[in-house]
């Protein structure tokens, strides 16, 4: 590891530097030009510039990638550090990598040969890094530093492609990610898992649970996440009614999905008690699932059905799925991401395309259904019938993406190369972090100088 880290660390870095030094340049919103800029298109203040309009959505996803996400995974007795640690170096490198790759499909000026990057694009690289992040939970305490970060390359790489194909070529609407992020995102972790599935695994049991202050750091992760998720939905939303609708249906879906999430815990204990692993995870299905839907005339209370609905699927996913994956088909998912993510992720891709399948100007008005299925071009004789086939389709691509990327990560992580922890030490952060080790001798010497 001594080699290996530095190495690819610090190859990597430079390679990101000569990539961004060849291609990336300042969008007209962030160049010094942006006073020309305004004067030839009429615009009259610097408020109109989009960073005042998308900045605070990007503080809020921002948020979501490193501390949400981080702090869920530190759930685990002996692998905080590197829950959050490790979240951290993934979402660092991946960002970079992302703005490239996503900028090469997206916004690739033929001319110059340039992309060029504003605010929207750093939201969209958060994003991309989401689905690598989502995959690390389903990993969580059995790869390597080096390992994450191969995740995160071809990750973001089978991202990009993946949501080129679902949102240029099928013309699909996934705001929120429930297709391109959550089910691609767990699937992609899930095939990963199972082809490097570990049949001594039971040699780490003893670090593999939680305690009473790793449960709560984690639950700090989960509300971050659940207070930030409308943000993180409507982020890249059109302006104006679309993101405002957005907000408000990820909102009351999350809400939806902690009581039936706390109900259901409750009902399976004996004693009816509660257990941290269903409210710090399920409850934020529903925010997973109204990702495609959210910006669609879905109503206040079908928002709330679904929430109701992902809450109870999440949980009975941690109660019984879970274990009957990891003995029959030998998954073994950390997290549980097929419970949070992938299963709640793909039905809410269906849901969008069941709710833009039923679309009509009656509730839209023929100008609502063009501005909010982007109608226009060579998709104008589009209708909302079709455009729910295609949803279904990207949900299926994104599937397919996943699963067979997936595949083919993990038959490239099971060469030994990588130094990836034993069997007996998985789940461990003595196996990567120095300080731990530090604060462990001084513990066994009764001494904390």
């Amino acid at each position: 590891m001594r080699v290996s880290l530095p190495a690819v660390c610090f190859v990597w870095q430079i390679a990101m530097i000569v990539l961004f030094g060849v291609f990336i340049r300042y969008d007209e919103e962030s160049d010094a030009h942006w006073i020309e800029y305004r004067r030839e298109n009429n615009i009259t203040s610097d408020i109109e510039n989009d960073f005042y309009f998308r900045y605070p959505s990007f503080q809020d996803v921002h948020v979501m990638i490193f501390v949400g996400f981080g702090f869920l995974m530190t759930f685990l007795k002996r692998y905080s550090y590197g829950g959050v640690g490790f979240n951290f170096l993934i979402a660092a490198f991946g960002l970079q990598w992302a703005l490239l790759m996503q900028g090469w499909f997206h916004a690739l000026n033929p001319e110059t040969g340039k992309i060029t990057i504003g605010v929207e694009s750093l939201i969209n690289a958060d994003f991309c890094c989401a689905g690598s992040l989502i995959a690390f939970g389903a990993l969580l305490g059995k790869v390597s530093p080096v390992q994450t970060l191969v995740v995160a390359l071809f990750g973001v790489t089978l991202f990009a492609v993946e949501e080129y194909i679902i949102l240029d070529l099928l013309h699909c609407r996934d705001a929120g990610g429930s297709m391109v992020i959550h089910c691609f995102g767990g699937y992609y972790g899930l095939a990963i898992s199972w082809v490097l599935y570990r049949p001594n695994l039971h040699l780490s049991k003893r670090h593999h649970g939680s305690i009473y202050h790793s449960d709560l750091f984690a639950m700090i992760g989960t509300l971050y996440l659940w207070m930030y998720w409308p943000s993180f939905n409507s982020a890249i939303t059109d302006h104006g009614d679309g993101q405002h609708r957005t907000a408000i249906n990820t909102y009351l879906a999350l809400a939806s999905s902690v009581l039936t999430t706390v109900a259901l815990s409750s009902m399976h204990q004996k004693r009816g008690k509660l257990d941290m692993v269903h409210i710090q995870n399920a409850t934020l299905a529903g925010g997973v699932a109204m990702g495609t839907a959210a910006e669609f005339m879905i109503t206040p209370y079908g928002a709330l059905i679904v929430g109701f609905c992902m809450g109870i699927i999440s949980t009975f996913g941690y109660l019984y799925i879970s274990p009957f994956l990891e003995k029959t088909l030998k998954l073994q998912d950390t997290c549980g991401v097929h419970n949070l993510h992938a299963v709640p992720g793909m039905l809410g891709g269906f849901i969008g395309a069941i709710v833009a399948a039923a679309a009509s100007e009656s509730v839209y008005g023929r100008e609502g259904l063009i501005n909010t299925f982007d109608f226009e071009g060579e998709f104008a004789d589009r209708t909302p019938g079709t455009q729910g086939g295609f949803q279904a389709a990207g949900t299926c691509v994104s599937i397919a993406f996943g699963l067979v990327g997936g595949a083919i990560v993990g038959f490239i992580l099971r060469f030994p190369i990588w130094g990836d922890p034993g069997d007996d030490n998985c789940f461990d952060d003595e196996v990567y972090w120095e300080p731990f080790v530090a604060l462990l001798t001084c513990k066994l010497n009764g001494s904390f100088e």
